[in-house]
């Protein structure tokens, strides 16, 4: 059960004391507010949403409801309102300017009202549970939260705490190894759900729910560390299309097996020639685990299937042997392969041949 009060707080009052000390926290409100607990996300405005909540604060419009978590001992936890919070303490404390007007350069008048404007804030108390229910619901509205955030919500804890620092701030440590490899933003949590996913196979939540308590994330580190050197041995040559790739599941399948990374790089290089092969990307798993569909070796075009079409006048010559003499229309037959494209073939009029579907499709991959 949450019991709840109003309160009008002045922007004077909201930014006293605040200090951002990063992995450290950040508070404010004469160091009352903690503007960054665990199930809280990163900054994560862009430039015009930060630069919107400042021109709101100007014009006098009301900005909207605050959350507060109030502890036992009278401090107070932000459970909705952080975006905007962050976006008036650096304004006011000259992080960055708007119109290249920053706050000191402003008139006495305007700091005032400024200073002055009130912020309605719902001050909530309640069990942890609760409060993070709350939170939960109240962010599926307005910038959505990802899903690695809401696990966040829920899996706090000194191993949240230890592995988003070292996946989570601008410059830590797995950013600085992984950069060239992984996609995603550090703010949303997307290099945090990476590691996760290598290391449970895909069943983050499992995971956070057994380690959560842990003194810290040292385990999921040396896990996340141990697949980059993997990779960095194994491929010789960084090319831009392994970037992105789903190292986590080529580890855990190709960790154990001996590669010789000179004999890889020459498949590789050759593979990367092929006009062929459409999907580039698709190589590095190619020539670890052979599958061909991963490489989306380049289709006949409709010229040359037009073309072998008219010289076989319609026929399958697998229903020829087979003694039916049957003429087919176009869209009832495909272009395949006589020698197989794994074998050397290629993807020209000298090696295609057009089958009815039937038989065409009872054929392996080429």
């Amino acid at each position: 059960m949450i019991k709840t009060r109003e309160c009008k707080i002045t922007i004077k009052d909201l930014v006293n004391g605040f200090l951002d000390n990063a992995e450290n926290g950040v508070v404010s409100y004469s160091g009352k507010l903690n503007i960054r607990p665990a199930y809280q996300r990163e900054f994560v405005y862009k430039k015009e949403q930060r630069d919107a909540v400042i021109s709101t604060v100007v014009k006098g419009i009301p900005l909207g409801y605050m959350f507060w978590k109030e502890n036992d001992n009278g401090t107070f936890e932000i459970i909705d309102g952080q975006q905007r919070t962050i976006s008036i303490c650096q304004y006011l404390t000259n992080v960055f300017s708007i119109d290249y007007f920053s706050f000191e350069n402003l008139t006495t008048s305007e700091k005032k009202d400024i200073e002055n404007y009130e912020i309605m804030v719902c001050i909530c108390k309640g069990e942890d549970k609760d409060i993070l229910d709350l939170f939960q619901r109240i962010n599926n509205y307005g910038e959505k939260l990802s899903a690695q955030e809401l696990r966040n919500a829920v899996y706090t804890g000194p191993w949240l705490s230890d592995a988003k620092i070292k996946f989570s701030k601008i410059g830590c440590v797995a950013w600085n190894i992984a950069k060239t490899y992984i996609k995603g933003a550090l703010n949303r949590q997307e290099y945090l759900e990476t590691a996760l996913k290598w290391i449970s196979n895909n069943k983050i939540n499992e995971y956070m729910n057994k380690h959560c308590k842990d003194e810290d994330a040292e385990e999921l580190w040396e896990y996340f560390k141990n697949t980059i050197d993997w990779i960095e041995k194994t491929f010789k040559v960084y090319r831009t299309e392994m970037l992105g790739l789903n190292w986590g599941e080529l580890y855990a399948l190709h960790r154990e097996q001996k590669q010789d990374p000179d004999e890889l790089e020459s498949r590789i290089a050759k593979l990367m020639a092929d006009v062929c092969i459409k999907n580039k990307k698709g190589i590095y798993k190619y020539v670890l685990c052979g599958e061909t569909r991963e490489l989306e070796v380049r289709c006949f075009e409709d010229s040359v299937k037009r073309s072998k079409y008219e010289q076989q006048q319609g026929v399958c010559p697998d229903c020829l042997t087979k003694g039916i003499n049957k003429k087919y229309n176009i869209e009832d037959m495909d272009a395949d392969h006589i020698t197989a494209w794994s074998n050397g073939g290629k993807t020209d009029i000298s090696n295609c041949i057009m089958l009815c579907k039937t038989h065409n499709r009872s054929k392996g991959n080429s």
